[in-house]
């Protein structure tokens, strides 16, 4: 998978092809970050097949569902659970951003994770994303924020003495 862009939450649903020996199967929903639907099925499929005995060519998508944020316009922190695959093996993480959209707050994990450990997209898996109040707030990056007589300071305004039009002189490119 590659993070191009903005990710997007979708809801997959999807359940294995009834047979004559299972007539009625269950329906299986995930939650699912990717850049395009197409990615999202792909993720679902990949995921699945970790967790039941059935595969893409044995099952059948029911439904792909982009998710809105309710309130995009509110400052908001978000926990995130994942794990990653490193160079040394498999580790799960606990990581707090903060951000006004669940998928903002995606998309900052799979930069930051990026970063800071090289993890690449597809060896990055979201287990679990939450909203934190900010009581409950661990990570310092994001409770430095929390003070609610925060500000940021502008240093060294330069006042420029405000004229019309702006006149170019013209050079002197000649001395005695």
């Amino acid at each position: 998978m590659k993070a191009k862009g903005t990710l997007k939450e979708y809801t997959v649903i999807g359940r294995k092809l009834p047979t004559e020996a299972e007539p009625v199967t269950p329906l299986y929903r995930m939650r699912i970050f990717a850049t395009d639907p197409v990615v999202a099925k792909s993720r679902f499929w990949y995921f699945l097949r970790q967790l039941r005995k059935f595969k893409k060519t044995t099952g059948e998508i029911v439904s792909v569902e982009e998710i809105k944020e309710k309130n995009p316009t509110k400052v908001k922190n978000f926990g995130v659970w994942l794990r990653y695959n490193s160079r040394s093996g498999t580790h799960n993480m606990y990581r707090e951003y903060r951000d006004m959209t669940v998928n903002g707050a995606i998309t900052q994990c799979y930069r930051d994770m990026g970063a800071r450990h090289r993890a690449r997209a597809h060896s990055i898996q979201i287990i679990r994303v939450e909203p934190v109040e900010a009581s409950k707030c661990r990570r310092p990056l994001v409770t430095q924020t929390h003070d609610s007589k925060i500000k940021f300071p502008l240093p060294r305004r330069i006042q420029r003495p405000t004229g019309g039009l702006i006149q170019a002189n013209r050079p002197n490119t000649y001395f005695q």
